[in-house]
């Protein structure tokens, strides 16, 4: 970039600023401490599955409430953090000028950490919207929003401010995910509340499951993949000491990268009730994504030419060619597992838990890491403590890896093979869904053992930070001199066309790119939403009973949508074993829907009337009594906790406004209703020999189990 004065100038003062590195210092600890609470979380989740007993018959500690809460710790808390670690750092010296406001760059942090504090005390006591990577309720939501345009509006302000013409690559990443999240969460997030921590979204079954996988996959997208883009473009040329191999690629890796992932969210569901037509879209944009991802991965790696040699001595270029490989691996994987064929496979099993985690052990993990690694020193003006130590945790790190990914590569392969196995008289050959689990204990606890290894190499990295620090001495801030952006030379017209349109203009850039991906997203949503023949009406489907919509909000509280579907795919094995494929006219009134995207359990779409209510019951208190060898935790609660009907009015309310058909003034009588049918649900308990009152929370739940798949009749009902 040129920085030469305008000819007849004859000498130019130079502003003198300061780059703030305690901003740096303070998300720098935010994202060990978080990371490693989130992974604490994650291997006593992976333990669970192999000792269920491990939840101690606590509530806020079983499975499927803790499971959001280590997705939640480890995207936004640990991911999340560092890539602000990295932001605030590499913004300011990139634009060779400090932070736009110090006040909101102090807001963005401490509101920050307020929002992860809420989500780990409000997951685990189930409050819950039940969107997968966006569990957290209204308020919370709220607060995200705001945090998040602030931040966007310091980086943009930033960035006008500057003092050199042109915008680097790494700021093009740190925009757009900035403006894409937000649309992205904003979009998602439309509710309606009730209370203060429950409350409704807007779009009910077909819609909501469009809209949750277009935020779900672009919240990977834009959140654990474009910023750490971003901080590779800065941090890798930064410790390779060599400038980034292409610029023209990392033009065409930026904005075809941007531009193609928002289409891709429909893969997530294919050969469920989503129209045809978005899926094929969701398929063929998730294929071309290959071109711009591995762009992007080749630009990294082929930035190390001529200093490969210097990977065998320096730990952080290890832990960032890794982290390069493994985002290529997953970027290769996840076009093809687009592909119908493959997605038959893979999805609803174990195989989607690897994939996710080559990208969130490696990409991610590791290239923070890295960072951190590159960092500290800087920070506190001393080397770093131990190479030795480093170098330890890269090796048992990337063991922990393949530990936790290959044993759930096979189990994906185990699970998929017995579902769809039939013997040659043409039955099921494995008919009971608990034989698949039981082959799966072994393979859970090796991923436990890499979750373990990995673990241990964070704990060991902490160590080796937390001695540099003591070792040094924070350089509060550090001073810097440039010349103003008026005073810089302005390149000919024969400059060329990105830079004198964009990299000059950053309003223009932010503008464009929130153009770039907010044209997919309307393409797939907007027919979905205004052409009725996208979710034909079944007219025998009718809104839930108040004590149906009350056990259904149990249902949601209790996490059970994190190991059981609800979205019977039109396969032979899966209508053989479930009953009739599901209909997206059957979720007309599922505020959210509860598809699932996992099969630790079976899906339970027609389970209603599959069961006498007495196993229900009985499945509850103690899962294997009903079925020996599950997994599945007890919920004893349920059968203690009586059933909170203050708000059943509210509720009802609340579906009229979102267009649910109940009778004009049927608030005032749904606790009526209510009432009688858990006195039928609670007779039919004392007929078979289970003595309960009628306003416990087990008998809200039943009705709802009882009610699904019912509406519409199958062979199998």
């Amino acid at each position: 970039m040129s920085n030469l004065p305008h000819p007849g100038i004859a000498s130019v003062e130079l502003d003198e600023f300061q780059y703030d590195n305690r901003i740096v210092r303070n998300f720098a600890i935010a994202t060990i401490l978080f990371g490693l609470i989130g992974m604490l979380v994650g291997l006593l989740a992976a333990l669970q599955l192999v000792f269920p007993d491990l939840n101690m018959d606590i509530p806020y500690l079983t499975f499927s409430r803790i499971r959001p809460l280590h997705t939640n710790a480890v995207i936004f808390a640990f991911v999340g953090n560092g890539f602000f670690t990295g932001l605030y750092y590499s913004a300011p010296r990139v634009l060779r000028a400090p932070m736009w406001s110090p006040v909101l760059s102090r807001f963005h942090f401490w509101a920050w950490q307020f929002i992860i504090l809420a989500a780990a005390i409000t997951l685990p006591m189930g409050l819950t919207t039940s969107k997968e990577y966006a569990e957290l309720e209204w308020p919370i939501d709220i607060a995200i929003a705001v945090v998040w345009v602030s931040a966007l509006i310091n980086l943009v302000m930033t960035t006008i401010n500057r003092r050199t013409e042109h915008i680097y690559a790494a700021v093009w990443f740190y925009i757009a995910s900035f403006v894409t999240v937000a649309m992205l969460h904003v979009v998602n997030s439309i509710a309606l509340p009730i209370s203060l921590f429950k409350s409704y979204s807007v779009y009910a079954g077909v819609q909501d499951a469009l809209v949750q996988w277009w935020y779900g996959h672009n919240a990977v997208a834009f959140f654990l993949t474009t910023p750490y883009l971003g901080l590779m473009y800065y941090f890798l040329p930064k410790a390779a000491n060599r400038p980034i191999y292409s610029y023209r690629l990392s033009i065409v890796h930026f904005w075809a990268l941007i531009f193609l992932y928002i289409w891709a969210g429909p893969h997530h569901l294919l050969y469920t009730s989503l129209p045809e037509w978005a899926q094929t879209l969701g398929t063929v944009f998730s294929v071309m994504l290959i071109a711009p991802s591995w762009g992007g991965m080749i630009n990294g790696l082929m930035t190390l030419r001529g200093a490969w040699d210097r990977v065998r001595e320096d730990v952080v270029l290890k832990f960032f060619v890794v982290a390069i490989t493994a985002y290529g691996m997953a970027t290769f994987e996840g076009p093809m597992l687009s592909f119908k064929n493959v997605n038959a496979i893979a999805h609803y099993t174990d195989w989607i838990v690897a994939h996710v985690h080559v990208g969130a052990l490696g990409w991610n993990g590791f290239l923070t890491f890295g960072l951190l690694y590159w960092l500290f020193p800087r920070l506190y003006n001393r080397p770093l403590y131990s190479q030795k130590a480093a170098n330890f945790h890269f090796w048992i790190g990337t063991l922990g890896i393949i530990f936790y990914t290959v044993p759930m590569y096979w189990a994906g392969w185990v699970q998929s093979s017995m579902w769809q196995e039939f013997t040659q008289e043409g039955l099921l050959k494995y008919p009971n869904f608990l034989e698949t689990v039981t082959q799966l204990a072994p393979l859970y606890f090796l991923r436990s053992v890499g979750g373990t290894l990995y673990l241990i190499g964070f704990v060991v990295m902490i160590y080796n930070l937390w001695m540099t620090a003591l070792k040094g001495k924070l350089v509060p801030t550090e001073t810097a001199k440039a010349m103003p952006l008026s005073a810089i030379w302005h390149a000919s017209k024969n400059e060329y066309w990105h830079r004198r349109i964009f990299e000059r203009k950053p309003l223009a850039l932010t503008i464009f790119a929130l153009i770039a991906v907010a044209i997919g997203g309307m393409i797939e949503m907007i027919p979905t939403f205004m052409i009725k023949s996208n979710v034909p009406t079944i007219a025998a489907v009718k809104p839930y009973t108040p004590l149906e919509l009350q056990g259904r909000d149990i249902y949601v509280r209790e996490g059970c949508y994190v190991c059981h579907t609800q979205m019977i795919r039109p396969f032979r094995a899966e209508i053989e074993r479930y009953g009739e494929y599901s209909k997206s006219g059957e979720f007309v009134y599922d505020f959210p829907h509860q598809w699932g995207s996992k099969r630790t359990g079976p899906d339970v779409h027609r389970v209603g009337g599959k069961y006498p209510d007495s196993w229900h019951y009985n499945h509850m208190e103690d899962p294997t009594s009903m079925s020996p060898g599950s997994i599945m935790p007890r919920y004893g609660w349920l059968l203690e906790d009586d059933l909170d009907t203050s708000n059943t009015a509210a509720k009802i309310r609340a579906m009229q406004t979102l267009g649910v058909p109940y009778e004009k003034d049927y608030d005032k009588v749904a606790n009526a209703d209510l009432t009688r049918q858990a006195k039928e649900i609670q007779g039919r308990l004392k007929q078979s020999g289970i003595k309960t009152s009628e306003n416990k929370e087990i008998i809200a739940l039943i009705a709802y189990l009882q009610r699904l798949g019912t509406d519409i009749k199958t062979d199998k009902q």
